[in-house]
């Protein structure tokens, strides 16, 4: 594991990285530094990996671990079925119980990698729960006269997830889904019951529903608990986080390959970076202000960007991958693509123009190298080619190439199917089929 931070209080860490947004008690703070509590933060498991949403709040949850707290991970085996409407324009299509049996099996998984569930932590050793065991042997009646009585039907109306879908008519709000925040209440107070826990975590969408979970205890059994919020990420745009033009990034490797995760954070923008680092990272707070400077004084280096992908990668995919992950990004950028093996080189292949032609091409004489720079864009025209390469602009995997009567043969193939081919900075990888 990363070390943890050098800072003294683990309130004081939170507050310097911006991960409270919003708590139920202001003596919280004052709490967790005085006292071991028990917290959990809930997933409901719609996919069988986990993503990058999901990973600022477990990653709190590692942050309370090396505090002295003890964390609980619940895998929502049965709110899973229903869904959350918070955040959400339409119904969740449900899932069906081999489908999220198999989703709450990928996610246990990867919660092993990120928080600790070793004996060796003692008293902070991590706990993984599935509210389907509970929930699925709640009795309709227990559950309306032990959590329903508590609630009004106005004060559920009021919450935003809720309140939001209301403003919609033509789509509203089903039954099923109204009840998701009983339900979660209800799993806040068998977690409590069951194993002391006082804190539960969430998104900042999911203020309501911790509050109906807070509220229940105290109605309940008259003790008091908490709730804390992390803020919404988004990205520099203000679009959601996590998301990219091919899709949601993973932490299942083969979902989104470490190569494309390392460079989901690589890319982030200036504007973003330094509370990404706060996020998501361990660093001290020492190395994050230094890292602030460095990209306020020197944006071009990407410094920050660079570490804050290899930090993260190292946490999801371990120090090998995130190693692996940034020589490609360093390949990508200075010009070395050929010294890559071939697995990392496909997944490079992804982020740069790249075709695919026959073998055939190459049999014979061969392939002119004026030819392949204008059949791949590189150049212009046959003449634009070949002022290129006499003039030493052109590199056929990784290595200059100044005649301008060269062809290309099998011979020249990386793993016996792969060319490489740059003008300048600019990259075109041809495989040949």
């Amino acid at each position: 594991m990363p070390s943890r931070s050098v800072d003294p209080s683990i309130s004081s860490d939170l507050e310097f990285r911006g991960l409270v947004h919003q708590v139920t008690d202001p003596s919280l703070p004052a709490r967790l530094d005085a006292e071991p509590l028990t917290a959990y933060f809930g997933i409901d498991p719609t996919a069988d990996s986990l993503h990058v949403g999901h990973l600022l709040g477990v990653l709190v949850l590692r942050r309370l671990q090396e505090a002295g707290h003890r964390p609980i991970a619940l895998a929502g085996g049965g709110t899973g079925a229903i869904g959350d409407p918070g955040g959400k324009s339409e119904e969740r299509v449900l899932l069906a119980e081999a489908e999220l049996a198999a989703n709450l099996a990928g996610i246990r998984a990867q919660l092993e990698r990120l928080v600790d569930f070793g004996d060796a932590a003692g008293g902070s050793r991590a706990l993984l729960v599935d509210n389907g065991e509970w929930l699925t042997r709640l009795g309709v009646i227990e559950f309306l006269r032990d959590v329903g009585k508590h609630f009004s039907v106005n004060q559920m109306t009021a919450k935003e997830s809720v309140r939001a879908r209301l403003e919609r008519p033509e789509q509203g709000i089903s039954f099923t889904e109204f009840s998701y925040m009983l339900l979660q209440a209800y799993d806040y107070l068998h977690l409590f019951d069951e194993h002391g826990c006082r804190l539960q975590l969430g998104g900042s969408e999911q203020w309501g529903n911790i509050t109906m979970g807070v509220e229940l205890i105290r109605r309940a059994r008259r003790q008091e608990v908490f709730g804390l919020t992390t803020p919404l990420v988004l990205k520099a745009d203000g679009t959601k986080f996590g998301k990219t033009e091919s899709g949601t990034v993973w932490l299942d490797a083969t979902r989104t390959s470490p190569y494309r995760f390392y460079q989901f954070f690589f890319r982030a923008e200036d504007s973003v970076v330094g509370a990404y680092l706060r996020f998501f990272t361990f660093l001290d707070h020492d190395t994050i202000r230094g890292l602030d400077e460095a990209t306020a004084s020197h944006p071009e280096r990407r410094e920050a960007q660079r570490v804050l992908a290899r930090e993260v990668s190292t946490v999801v995919h371990g120090e090998a991958e995130a190693r692996r992950a940034e020589s490609a990004s360093l390949a990508l950028y200075s010009g070395t693509l050929a010294s890559l093996d071939e697995d990392m080189l496909l997944e490079v292949r992804k982020e740069t123009p790249a075709s695919t032609r026959v073998r055939t091409t190459l049999d014979g004489d061969g392939l002119a190298l004026v030819d392949a720079l204008v059949e791949t864009g590189l150049a212009t025209s046959k003449r634009d080619a070949r002022t290129l390469v006499a003039q030493g602009g052109v590199y056929v995997n990784d290595e200059r190439v100044q005649d301008t009567e060269a062809r290309l043969g099998r011979p020249d193939l990386l793993f016996d199917r792969h060319l490489v081919l740059r003008k300048g900075r600019d990259y075109h990888l041809v495989s040949f089929e």
